[in-house]
């Protein structure tokens, strides 16, 4: 099974997934990534932080970017 990784990016920049994690394939990875964006903006508007600027780079092993999720879009998006 492929291993993806999850990268944030903000302006003042990134917080890099070291560990990754294995799924089927990359609309696996993109369901995951957008659970991780609304789970991060929800704590974050606990916290009174607007963070939906931010973004979800996926890659791969290789470090190849497969996907770039803006925050913004993962509210619109089902799954």
């Amino acid at each position: 099974m492929p291993r993806f990784y999850f990268n944030i990016l903000s302006e003042a920049g990134s917080l890099d997934d070291w560990e990754g994690t294995e799924l089927a394939d990359l609309e696996a990875a993109r369901v995951e990534a957008v659970r991780d964006a609304r789970a991060l903006m929800s704590s974050a508007v606990l916290l009174g932080h607007d963070i939906s600027s931010r973004c979800v780079e996926i890659r791969n092993e290789t470090g190849d970017i497969l996907l770039v999720l803006p925050f913004s879009e993962a509210v619109k998006r089902v799954g």
